[in-house]
């Protein structure tokens, strides 16, 4: 019987840089997750801390955020999920349930399109499978000089203001510091690679009707970022996702509502597809690994 543990800020080597990940708790198929932008893998925390004792959650630094480092590598999302498979390579998992939220959601649908194999269901947080549009290319360069020439401090004012439900602005305070702390920690030019990555990435939309695992797709009904209706339009190209709304949440509805995303998690990881699936499995993943 496989053991339950807990690994905290750990580091691996992946593609000549150090990637910084949590590991805890107990699974045949791990639940991965990726934080969203400039954020880090401490916005999974709740998670991982709720689910100890029933799941093996493991959360990720993207290089160059949080605690990760980088070899001056240019960000893109075909690079964030060469990491991401290097890194299941690493720690010898074949196949893993992926959650990402925001820019995790753009690296998991850049991974699944190429690396369908090696994910056993999807969890799509906030996100959506889109380009940018020349407009927003141009706001983001704008951004990217504002940033060079004056720091990051009006960016994270700024981009603050989008991404919380009115309700979380009044009542959790401690949240929004904590996010704001988050988003400082990063150097400018973190910042400013991250705003290329995310300008240059590319749509994953015409891929989505070929996803055939099973997905579940969560958006805060206030999300300003990625609205609601990118949402319901991967649930429509995915066949038989799922589509939940969590109320009195905006960009990142895991940290404004934890328990109600916490009871949908539990929802789709208790599932017959997921639990048919797990029960397949006679030996830990890790023994699997080819």
């Amino acid at each position: 019987m496989e053991k339950s543990h807990s690994t905290l800020n750990s580091t691996i080597e992946v593609n000549n840089i150090k990637l910084s990940y949590n590991d805890v708790g107990i699974g045949k198929i791990p639940v991965v997750f990726l934080h969203g932008f400039p954020f880090n893998k401490s916005m999974w925390d709740n998670q991982l801390a709720t689910f100890k004792d029933t799941h093996r959650f493991i959360s990720l630094d993207f290089r160059s955020f949080g605690q990760s480092s980088n070899d001056g590598s240019e960000l893109s999302m075909d690079l964030l999920a060469d990491d991401l498979i290097g890194f299941l390579n690493a720690l010898r998992l074949r196949k893993v349930i992926i959650c990402g939220l925001s820019m995790g959601g753009f690296v998991t649908l850049n991974a699944v399109k190429r690396f369908p194999e090696r994910f056993a269901a999807l969890i799509l947080c906030d996100t959506n499978c889109v380009a940018d549009t020349s407009e927003q290319r141009e706001k983001r360069d704008e951004v990217i000089e504002e940033i060079e020439k004056n720091g990051t401090s009006k960016f994270s004012a700024t981009f603050l203001d989008s991404l919380f439900a009115d309700d979380t602005y009044s009542s959790k305070k401690q949240l929004v510091g904590k996010i704001n702390a988050d988003i400082l920690a990063n150097t400018p030019e973190v910042i400013t690679a991250g705003l290329k990555a995310l300008a240059t990435r590319t749509e994953t939309c015409s891929s989505l009707v070929e996803i055939a695992v099973p997905t579940l797709i969560i958006c805060g009904r206030e999300d300003e970022v990625t609205p609601l209706e990118q949402s319901e339009f991967m649930n429509k190209q995915i066949k038989d996702s799922t589509l939940k709304v969590i109320n009195n949440a905006g960009h990142l509805s895991n940290m404004e509502q934890p328990e109600l995303f916490n009871a949908e998690l539990l929802e789709f990881l208790s599932s017959e597809p997921i639990i048919t699936m797990v029960n397949s499995i006679k030996e830990p993943n890790a023994n699997l690994f080819v």
